[in-house]
């Protein structure tokens, strides 16, 4: 409810165009002031912590705010808001409002929606342990050719899912096109699952690909957008914490293989499974409310915002929605409008941020560090890859209870310099003499180290940041755009990483690394913005503000 920000903001939201207004303002203050600390005593909270079970008085403040219009804009706070949104930055002001308490819970719909993700990790994941057994059953043993091409088709099908699926949630909404996307996930695994031919298990691992690429741009969009504005970042990082469980899982998945060759196959009819889930969960789930405002779906957009946070936030978060679109009657954006003078520097923002993600070698180390692994004495694949599942888990879990603390630039800058240390020191310990009798310790620490600190904000944070920054008319093309970026960079580094490691050997591409890293780091200390503790319409305020 609106009542509870009234002390923090240092100002009423009215705007007095009738002197007669005034004589009577402040009796009205003093009765409503009266009235809520009773209320607050009936519910033995504080009045900051305020929760306003009551629909009429909800509406009993939204007339009152109707009645003498928009806010006093003489508070220093509202005028340090104001110049910041001019300047195209929020970082260092404190938000407006303390949120109420919600008597609805969102952890259902996010959790139907992390199934995306868990799917996403575990198609990336499960051709790792397969590859052989299969390229054996499709006689293909030998041609390597043609397993970089099962291979590799997953991420070419995933970029163009990636850019798919912004126009899909644009038309569609949210849930319709969870639900449509669970068809090429679906489809995949099964013939994947089923195929007697290579051009088989391609088409499979193609669908599979383009359904991982549409959820990577709309599992963090809806999260974003139905997620309580005081836990929006925690619940963000999950996402990226189930890509984790879904790689592992897919590890696990590959134990029995050493037993039974044709496990494989079972391997990718799993996936089938999580990927009905999804349509069902989706079915019944409400659409984004963010969404179905810009529709002009009013009263829907009311009727989801009661299932996913109470009725005792729909006139907060709907007063939210109306100050969004204000002196704004604009269409949704199209492709173009993403590299307008408006929009440039704020998409630039993302795309590198997915860059700088991948060029930092994430991908690279998780697939060279069998090697490191092994030049330590660890000879066990398994135990290896498990070493390395655990430490992003781990990481990525207390990202989760970070981000919404720390907030999301110190996170990145903290993650980006982690891995530049890491990174020096795996190349020191392959080149380093006087570290050579523990080359292979300090090789496998470096590699644990890199990876905890990609986990910790490299990881979660981009697909958590982008929705938040991103204005609502962009927000999906320009998810998906970034998203783009992050799966052709991640394609041309698989492509090309083993032939630049033969030319320039693993020291010195780690040291490339190291210097993408510090590199980062100077490019977030001076372009990103810091986004804990605002709802996504302040943060749309702030960075467009011609909106």
């Amino acid at each position: 409810m609106q009542a509870s920000t009234f002390a923090v903001k240092g100002n009423l939201g009215f705007n007095i165009k009738n002197h007669r207004v005034l004589p009577e303002l402040g009796e009205f203050w003093r009765r409503r002031s009266s009235a809520l600390n009773d209320h607050c005593m009936k519910e033995r909270n504080s009045c900051f912590g305020l929760r306003v079970d009551s629909v009429s008085m909800g509406a009993e403040l939204v007339r009152a705010r109707a009645s003498v219009q928009s806010a006093f804009r003489s508070s220093v706070k509202a005028r340090s808001v104001k110049a910041q949104a001019s300047e195209g930055d929020i970082e260092d002001v404190a938000p407006a409002k303390v949120q109420e308490k919600s008597s609805a819970s969102v952890l259902p719909y996010v959790g139907v929606a992390c199934l995306g993700a868990i799917l996403f990790g575990y198609h990336l994941g499960v051709v790792n342990g397969a590859l052989e057994y299969l390229s054996k059953d499709l006689g293909i043993a030998e041609n390597t050719v043609l397993q970089g091409w099962i291979v590799s088709t997953l991420l070419a099908g995933a970029t163009v899912g990636s850019f798919t699926g912004g126009a899909l949630a644009d038309k569609f909404g949210r849930t319709k096109t969870f639900i449509l996307d669970a068809i090429p996930l679906a489809v995949g695994a099964y013939l994947c699952a089923t195929t007697q031919s290579v051009q088989t298990m391609i088409i499979g691992r193609l669908l599979a690909g383009i359904g991982i690429g549409i959820s990577s741009a709309i599992v963090p969009l809806y999260i974003s957008e139905i997620s309580p504005t005081e836990i929006r970042g925690t619940l963000g990082s999950v996402n990226q914490l189930f890509i984790c469980v879904g790689i592992l899982a897919a590890l696990v998945a590959g134990l029995p293989l050493a037993g039974n060759p044709l496990w494989w196959r079972t391997m990718f009819a799993v996936a089938v499974v999580p990927s009905i889930l999804l349509a069902l969960g989706m079915a019944f789930s409400p659409e984004s409310p963010r969404w179905l405002y810009q529709q002009g779906k009013i009263s829907q957009a009311e009727t989801a915002i009661k299932r996913l946070f109470g009725k005792e936030r729909v006139a907060e978060v709907m007063n939210d929605l109306n100050a969004a679109a204000q002196g704004s009657s604009e269409q949704e954006a199209g492709w173009f409008d993403l590299f307008s003078s408006r929009y440039n520097k704020v998409v630039s923002v993302g795309a590198s941020l997915f860059l700088f993600q991948q060029l930092a070698g994430i991908n690279a180390v998780v697939y060279y560090s069998t090697s490191v692994f092994r030049s330590a004495g660890i000879t066990s694949d398994v135990a290896a890859s498990a070493l390395v599942g655990a430490s992003n888990v781990f990481g990525t879990t207390v990202a989760s209870s970070l981000m919404d603390k720390q907030g999301r630039k110190s996170l990145l800058i903290t993650s980006f310099a982690g891995m530049a240390a890491s990174m020096l020191l795996l190349s020191l310990s392959f080149t380093w003499k006087a570290l050579a009798p523990y080359s292979g310790t300090l090789a496998v620490l470096g590699t644990v180290l890199y990876v905890l600190s990609f986990s910790l904000g490299a990881g979660p944070v981009p697909a958590l940041l982008l929705p938040e920054i991103f204005a609502s008319r962009i927000r999906a093309k320009a998810v998906a755009l970034s998203l783009g970026m992050h799966w052709i960079s991640n394609f041309v580094i698989g492509l090309y990483f083993l032939s630049v490691v033969n030319k320039f050997g693993i020291s010195t591409v780690y040291l490339g690394f190291a210097a993408v890293c510090l590199l980062a780091v100077l490019y977030i200390a001076g372009n990103v913005v810091e986004t804990k503790g605002r709802s996504l319409e302040e943060i749309e305020r702030a960075l467009n503000p011609a909106i």
